[in-house]
């Protein structure tokens, strides 16, 4: 699995808009076959920061997503509501999806 983690830093005036200027974007991706997750969060520290969190089934996945009409679109369409570049981790995983963080286990019923 190819898991990203990337950090948008937002222009203030299109911070709280940001989930509906990126929304066809993530929608095109999340319908891609390969797309395992993509899902945004704000930062709780500094309004203008999103931070997305994606993950693909494989190179290949990884690949198709990058090669994407969608993708291309992007890239023109969301850069002039940026203050810079995206910072972005990529790594490769050995595993399928998420895994239980075991030392925060809550026992069943949620008690």
């Amino acid at each position: 699995m190819i898991f990203i983690t990337a950090k948008f830093r937002v222009r203030p005036e299109h911070a709280d808009r940001w989930p509906q200027i990126a929304d066809e974007f993530t929608r095109a991706t999340r319908a891609e076959p390969g797309c395992l997750w993509f899902d945004w969060s704000r930062s709780l520290d500094d309004p203008t920061e999103y931070v997305l969190v994606e993950a693909f089934r494989d190179d290949e996945a990884g690949a198709a997503h990058v090669q994407s009409d969608h993708f291309r679109t992007a890239q023109r369409d969301l850069p002039p509501h940026l203050v810079e570049t995206p910072r972005i981790v990529n790594v490769t995983v050995p595993q399928e999806g998420w895994s239980e963080l075991g030392e925060m286990a809550v026992a069943e019923g949620g008690r």
